[in-house]
């Protein structure tokens, strides 16, 4: 009955998880007819037609499996890595920013482990200072945990010591001097000194 569903085209183009170029592949109506039809990526097989894409097939066929036997080698030096990343944050461990797929792949890539964004299974950016557990996965079997680690860029001590406070939006609460602090209090009298009268305080029968 599935079979019934589909329909049979020639691929002009590499379509991830669906085939490379000439190859004869089943899918379902709508997708053909709305995607792969109207953008010349599929059409109706012929044999004049598979075999005009013999060639392309045949090169496309080897740069797949050169990709794959490079993503073997990339999971298998992923293998209990740990990746340390260090951000700024304040002093509750909350980053000013975040951490996302791209800033896991630029990182990789600077220790010569190439690995697309795409690649990185990270289900939302990561916006506090600690350790994680992000799945890397090129293909179905081919897949890695790898360790992120991140770090402030100062101690606790000198997070604490900057006493800043923020709203629950992130965003820095700006203090403002109390009016009792900024009013001068009056002086004390020194021991031995008499208190000062006001001048309307001064007793009329003085005069």
């Amino acid at each position: 009955m599935a079979s019934k569903k589909q329909v049979e085209l020639l691929l002009n183009e590499t379509v991830e998880n669906l085939g490379i170029v000439g190859d004869v592949v089943k899918v379902k109506p709508g997708f053909a007819r709305n995607y792969l039809l109207p953008l010349e990526i599929a059409e109706i097989p012929t044999e004049e037609k598979i075999e005009a894409l013999k060639e392309k097939r045949a090169t496309a066929k080897a740069q797949l499996e050169a990709l794959r036997a490079q993503r073997v080698e990339t999971t298998a030096k992923l293998e209990g890595i740990s990746l340390k990343l260090t951000r700024s944050c304040n002093d509750q461990g909350a980053l000013y920013g975040s951490v996302t797929q791209r800033d896991i792949s630029d990182a990789l890539g600077e220790n010569d482990l190439m690995v697309e964004e795409r690649a990185i299974r990270l289900n939302q950016p990561i916006r506090r200072i600690g350790s994680y557990q992000v799945l890397v996965q090129f293909e179905k079997e081919l897949r890695v945990e790898i360790t992120i680690e991140i770090l402030p860029d100062r101690t606790l001590e000198e997070l604490e010591e900057e006493e800043m406070e923020f709203d629950e939006e992130g965003e820095l609460i700006e203090k403002s001097p109390s009016k009792a602090a900024t009013e001068e209090a009056p002086a004390a009298p020194e021991a031995g000194e008499e208190p000062t009268e006001e001048a309307g305080d001064a007793d009329p029968a003085g005069d």
